[in-house]
């Protein structure tokens, strides 16, 4: 892995009150989000056809992009698929031949390939076990990872940081998914799936290195910074790329993981070396600063 110039931070400048008052801060405005979603709208971010429910046809049409809607008799959602006159439209309802019908009825040929290229629904009852199915796969993680944590360091402290940085980096990108609209999906959850691993991967390297291993404290912490930061810097990176990459071919699920991906590793950055990183510092010197 390729190693960059990671600046070290003079932590003593800053007390650890100052140092958890910008995460905990962006965590409360991200839990107001959720919640005030979920008051309001009945869901705190928007579901796909996953777990929605609905059907979705692909189309092969010379018909223009802003002008496919119309030929339904419902509200839906198009978006090209990167092929030529190809694109992907999702509806509510799942009425496969009423729909099927409408589109080769009212949407114009492209060449002598068939209008509808393919078609999928998912029902209301399946659509509520994906739900279901997605939640438990995201609490047997997430309390699979703070086992973990509590056996690796058998210390409420160090350990409880942990869980609190991982919870913070599910929420703050499950938010972001609600202001920019991105849906849940089970291809969105693997995504967050991902993120806990990215969390608990960065705040046991912060709290072994100053735990666990020999030098002061400012010193081990630059040591894992060192490490932690670029290897989530070049996975931010990563990501970066492939969003944007899938966002022009018209890859949508691939683009909304490399954007949830990299707003979650941007918020873990914050959580490990200020939030994790102050409760540390309390921990090993029992709230005096050193």
């Amino acid at each position: 892995m390729a190693y960059f110039d990671v600046p070290e931070i003079e932590y003593t400048r800053y007390s650890n009150r100052q140092l958890a008052a910008v995460p905990l801060a962006v965590l409360a405005v991200a839990l107001l989000v959720l919640v005030g979603s979920f008051l309001v709208l009945g869901s705190p971010v928007p579901m796909g056809m996953d777990f929605a429910g609905g059907a979705e046809l692909t189309v092969q049409t010379s018909t223009p992009q802003d002008d496919i809607d119309a030929a339904f008799d419902q509200n839906a959602e198009v978006r090209s698929t990167g092929g030529d006159n190809q694109y992907i439209v999702q509806f509510t309802e799942s009425d496969l031949d009423t729909l099927r019908s409408q589109a080769e009825s009212n949407l114009e040929p492209d060449g002598n390939a068939d209008i509808v290229q393919s078609a999928s629904a998912t029902g209301a009852t399946f659509s509520q076990e994906n739900q279901w199915t997605a939640m438990l796969g995201l609490v047997v993680a997430f309390v699979g990872m703070s086992a973990i944590a509590f056996i690796l360091f058998r210390t409420f402290v160090p350990s409880i940081a942990i869980v609190i940085s991982a919870f913070s980096d599910l929420v703050i990108p499950l938010a972001f998914m609600r202001l920019t609209g991105i849906p849940l999906s089970l291809g969105t959850v693997a995504g967050l799936l991902m993120l806990i691993g990215y969390s608990v991967d960065s705040d046991i390297l912060l709290n072994n290195h100053i735990l666990r291993r020999s030098g002061g404290f400012y010193e081990s912490t630059h040591r894992a910074m060192r490490t932690g930061v670029t290897m989530t810097v070049t996975s931010m990176a990563a990501m970066f790329v492939m969003g944007v990459a899938a966002f022009v071919l018209g890859i949508d699920l691939l683009a909304s993981i490399g954007i949830i991906l990299f707003v979650g590793l941007a918020a873990d950055l914050m959580n490990t070396y200020m939030l994790n990183l102050s409760l540390l510092r309390w921990y090993k010197f029992k709230g005096v600063r050193s």
